[in-house]
C-alpha cells in the first residue's frame, strides 16, 4: 500500500490487486454512499449518474471502473503502464473531491435486475447461495478492489453463475477463485451445486 500527499493535503492510498491491470484506489470517502451497491462501469457505458467515472474515461488507457463503498478500483488497457496512468488517475479523483464530489446515488443498477423467479425448494437454495457470497466471498473479493455477483442458478444441472466485477474481472487468478475457493464453499455448505461458472453477457 502506499499513500499519495496531494498539494490539498488529501491522502489517496493506492493499494496492488491481484489482477495487475487493476489498481486499488481509496480516497478516504465515501463512494457509492452508505448502503449502495457497487456499481462497475466500461468504457462507453452511461456515465450520466456517475461525474467521477465521466472524469476518469477522459483519461485515454482507463477501460473499466468499479466504484465500491470507500473505493475505486481502476483498470487500464493492456498497453498502459501504471507509472505514466496512476499520476493522471491520482489527479482526476482528488479534482473530484476537492471540487465537492458527492458519493454517486444514481445507481446505475438496472442490468442487475433479478429476472428469474425461484419457486419452493430452489428458491431456498438461491437464498442460501447468495448469503454465502453475501457474507463469505464479497468481502474477501472486496479487499482485493473487486466484487462477485449472484446471476443465476440452474436447478437442472446445479450450476452457479457468478459474475466478476471490478479487480476480478479479467485478472488471471479470477478463474482459480471460483473453481477452487467459491466453488468449494458453495459444495461444501449446499449440496445441490455441482459447479460454479462464470457469467459471460
Amino acid at each position: 500500500m502506499s499513500e499519495e500527499l496531494t498539494e490539498t493535503d488529501m491522502f489517496i492510498q493506492t493499494e496492488d490487486t491481484p489482477n495487475p491491470a487493476t489498481l486499488k484506489f481509496l480516497p478516504g470517502k465515501d463512494v457509492t454512499g452508505e448502503g449502495q451497491p457497487p456499481v462497475e462501469i466500461a468504457r462507453g457505458g452511461d456515465v450520466s449518474g456517475a461525474p467521477l467515472a465521466e472524469m476518469l474515461f477522459m483519461i485515454p488507457d482507463v477501460v473499466r471502473v468499479f466504484f465500491g463503498a470507500d473505493y475505486i478500483s481502476v483498470t487500464k488497457g493492456d498497453d498502459a503502464q501504471w507509472k505514466h496512468l496512476k499520476p493522471a488517475v491520482l489527479g482526476a479523483i482528488m479534482d473530484f473531491y476537492v471540487a465537492g464530489g458527492q458519493p454517486l446515488v444514481d445507481q446505475l443498477q438496472s442490468a442487475d435486475v433479478e429476472e428469474r423467479v425461484y419457486e419452493g425448494e430452489t428458491l431456498e437454495i438461491v437464498e442460501q447461495i447468495k448469503e454465502l457470497i453475501e457474507l463469505r466471498v464479497r468481502p474477501a473479493v472486496a479487499q482485493d478492489g473487486g466484487d462477485i455477483v449472484f446471476k443465476h442458478f440452474d436447478d437442472e444441472d446445479g450450476a452457479v453463475y457468478l459474475e466478476m466485477r471490478g479487480a476480478c474481472a479479467g485478472c488471471p487468478s479470477s478463474t482459480m477463485t471460483l473453481k477452487s475457493g467459491i466453488e468449494n464453499l458453495l459444495k461444501h455448505y449446499v449440496p445441490e451445486v455441482t459447479r460454479v461458472e462464470q457469467y459471460a453477457h
